[in-house]
């Protein structure tokens, strides 16, 4: 048996029951209010079929029912499978199906969704619309006196470089350490609030909840990023923390115009890759204090960060590894290489994931002797400062949304007009990098670009659509037949087609 600590949010509603805990949509909710929703939902969920261990999906949007049923569901004990609603329908049906998930929790919403998945999981998962469920005459709920730490509570879905997702299984535990070492970086005040505009899907957005519960302080939640509306919020409701990717600060600051953030606000926290230096100097004139962060949904969020006074001086630079961390560059064989050496980032602590789903053989090799690999390229300068090059090697990241060309090659090859496919990332001035195609067409074929948008848009979340498709008539490979992506990128930076 692992270690044990009591239930958090029960844990919470009896040291700060009257402390405001959630903001949305002007009303605030109280930790003793967030645990008595949270324990009838419970109930209610129970009178569904869930129960501890249950494999359960959750599609459903920033909401505070969304938090209610996340907390009710961690409180049962349910692993919880927490699906990225920006996915198409068969991307969805493929994680339900493998993740084994018993139930699916949705909200109406979704219905056109629910309607193209239902008929394809049926035979296996029971939906539950959370309209109905909450109308629901409640049962008696077991709810978990105690959470063990090495106990999965989560599983998020990230792709691989095969293009194949996998479930991140993460524990009570990694949820625990990751809001410890995160207050031991940034620090904790009774009087923070922490502004969530991130998808509560994400790991991004769901850490915050839990640091919410553990540290005992306010969040304010919001359906989707609005730099409006997050400005006037940051004002009145005297937010101090906020988590966000660059074209979101970008755009914070280009709202802001000639003003400021109130001087109570300490702390960006910055994440989806480096920012470029015009914005980190914006913000620097602004007073607005920018930590970047290097973390993955298999760290439970950040694992390295950079405080806002080497922002400049350290540009580029992912940070320092948070304390109950542990980070190494590894050269080719595993030994650890020296400062400045480029190698593969390779990752170690309490909060990293104890595997994937059904995945041993891939768990076995990407988790040795605790040490995670990443996938991740960088190197280490002689002060310990993280450096990044090249982000699980083509990943493109998109408004701070993970795309894996093998992923979108996959789909785009799936299509009977195309041989071969190859993806990458282009810069763009919104969202940092967006995903374009090069395609060789089957002989004979007429397929065009309108034709796989429109195949491509009942495939793939939205923003892992290529912007662009250009049609040549062979695509670089080496001797091993591996693509030479690079050689895609020096093609559109020359302008013209040397293939």
């Amino acid at each position: 048996m692992g270690q044990r600590m009591p239930n958090w949010l029960k844990k919470r509603a009896e040291l700060t029951p009257d402390r405001p805990a959630v903001l949305y949509e002007g009303r605030w909710f109280s930790f003793k209010e967030l645990f008595n929703r949270a324990s009838l939902a419970s109930g209610q969920l129970a009178a569904a079929g869930l129960s501890k261990g249950t494999p359960t999906a959750v599609l459903l949007s920033n909401h505070v029912e969304t938090v209610i049923l996340l907390f009710a569901m961690q409180m049962m004990g349910v692993r919880t499978v927490i699906l990225n609603n920006r996915l198409s329908s068969e991307e969805l049906v493929w994680q339900i199906k493998d993740s084994e998930s018993v139930f699916l929790v949705t909200e109406s919403a979704f219905g056109s969704r629910i309607d193209e998945i239902s008929p394809v999981v049926s035979n296996n998962t029971q939906i539950v619309v959370k309209e109905k469920l909450f109308m629901m005459e409640p049962s008696s709920a077991v709810l978990l006196e105690e959470y063990d730490l090495d106990d999965v509570s989560t599983i998020m879905y990230t792709s691989g470089t095969t293009g194949n997702p996998k479930g991140v299984m993460q524990t009570y535990g990694n949820h625990w350490w990751s809001a410890v070492g995160s207050a031991l970086n940034i620090g904790m005040m009774e009087s923070d609030r922490w502004l969530c505009a991130v998808p509560l899907f994400h790991i991004s957005g769901y850490s915050i909840l839990m640091r919410s519960q553990i540290y005992g302080i306010g969040i304010s939640l919001h359906r989707s990023f609005d730099e409006e509306k997050v400005i006037e919020d940051i004002e009145q409701n005297h937010i101090s923390i906020m988590s966000v990717v660059s074209t979101m600060l970008s755009r914070i600051l280009e709202k802001l115009e000639h003003k400021r953030l109130p001087s109570g606000f300490r702390c960006m926290l910055l994440g989806g890759g480096p920012a470029p230096l015009p914005l980190l100097e914006k913000s620097l004139e602004k007073h607005i204090p920018v930590f970047q962060t290097y973390g993955m949904t298999e760290t439970s969020s950040q694992f390295a960060t950079l405080s806002p006074e080497y922002s400049i001086d350290k540009l580029g630079s992912a940070g320092k590894v948070l304390f109950p961390n542990q980070i190494k560059i590894a050269g080719p064989e595993g030994t650890a290489l020296p400062p400045n050496a480029e190698g593969e980032i390779v990752v170690k602590g309490p909060n990293v994931t104890a595997g994937y789903w059904n995945r041993e053989d891939e768990t076995s090799l990407k988790i040795r002797d605790g040490w995670l690999t990443t996938g991740d390229i960088g190197y280490m300068d002689v002060e310990g400062f993280l450096y990044v090059l090249d982000r699980r090697s083509d990943l493109i990241i998109s408004g701070g949304e993970n795309i894996y060309p093998a992923e979108v090659e996959g789909v785009l090859l799936s299509h009977p007009g195309i041989v071969d496919a190859g993806v990458i990332g282009i810069g763009d001035i919104e969202w940092g990098q967006v995903p374009v195609a090069f395609l060789v067409k089957q002989a004979g074929s007429e397929v065009d670009a309108q034709e796989l948008l429109s195949f491509c848009q009942q495939k793939l979340a939205k923003y892992k659509m290529p912007k662009k498709y250009y049609f040549i008539d062979e695509l670089p490979r080496n001797a091993s037949k591996k693509l030479l992506r690079r050689k895609l990128r020096d093609w559109l930076e020359q302008g013209n087609n040397p293939f």
